[in-house]
């Protein structure tokens, strides 16, 4: 049971492909929890499952959160899964499309394969889409009240749901802490993903970040998509933002219709094999 392990800006993912598992479907949620856990398992923030069959992309892939859960899409785990699939020689082409349960996206790869850029799609603000709850709106400028403390929020989707908060100074410690109610407040039917958000100047942005079902992040693309696109329906920031996280930077490009391209760095970390005594129990 071969493994794949990359990180984008320090959010790590492990490549399993299907071709070496072929007693699965797919993974379960006890062997997604025991491969991701970070002292019992190989550790990482998820699992990318694939090349998968695809009737509409070149490739087909399934995102799942440590926790066990899937995610619908991810911006670092689709520039892993685009620098794997050019590791692999499975494209001989810069630029493909990958389908998602978020919706396709075209990477482009550059250079020797470490910096790639993904059309993630379009951002919107639109409750039914997130979703949010309550009447159909775009979800711009509203408080939301969590633990001791009243936020004022932006919702976006980009085929996973995010609710964006901006604030003059941000720290891990506030995500940290928000994070997990706001995750699983009643507004959001599906959870949703958490950034905090400091406008450093018309072209860069802070954020942290609570991710759903990974919980703290150290980066995430699609976090930074979300809040660049939501920064820019605020006329906060221009066209083309540089999102600064712990872990490093994005360079975020948004379209007159929130269409974001994403262009960032990838490292591959190991290749291994997964030991079957990894499931059992500890002792």
């Amino acid at each position: 049971m071969r493994f794949h392990k990359y990180h984008a800006l320090g959010n790590d993912y492990i490549v399993l492909d299907p071709r070496d598992f072929p007693d699965w479907a797919e993974p379960s949620g006890d062997q997604i929890r025991a491969i991701c856990h970070r002292n019992f398992g190989v550790g990482s923030d998820g699992i990318l499952w694939g090349p998968l069959p695809s009737k509409t992309s070149a490739f087909g892939l399934r995102i799942f959160n440590p926790d066990g859960s899937e995610a619908e899409k991810s911006g670092n785990g689709l520039r892993i899964f685009t620098r794997f699939l050019w590791d692999q020689g499975l494209v001989r082409q810069p630029a493909f499309t990958i389908e998602t349960p978020g919706g396709e996206v075209e990477s482009v790869i550059r250079g020797d394969g470490r910096l790639i850029t993904i059309a993630m799609g379009r951002v919107s603000f639109d409750s039914r889409q997130i979703p949010v709850t309550g009447a159909p709106r775009e979800v711009i400028a509203e408080p939301i009240t969590v633990l001791d403390r009243t936020f004022v929020f932006s919702a976006a989707t980009i085929g996973n749901p995010h609710c964006v908060i901006p604030l003059p100074a941000i720290t891990a410690e506030l995500a940290r802490q928000y994070g997990p109610a706001l995750e699983t407040h009643a507004h959001f039917p599906r959870r949703t993903n958490v950034q905090f958000l400091q406008v450093l100047d018309r072209a860069n942005l802070r954020l942290e970040i609570w991710e759903r079902g990974a919980g703290y992040t150290l980066a995430s693309g699609s976090s930074s998509s979300a809040a660049a696109a939501v920064a820019r329906r605020l006329g906060l920031v221009d066209d083309e933002v540089t999102v600064h996280m712990p872990g490093g930077t994005l360079g975020i490009a948004i379209g007159a219709d929130y269409s974001v391209r994403m262009t960032g760095t990838v490292n591959r970390v190991a290749t291994g094999t997964i030991h079957p005594e990894l499931f059992l129990p500890p002792a």
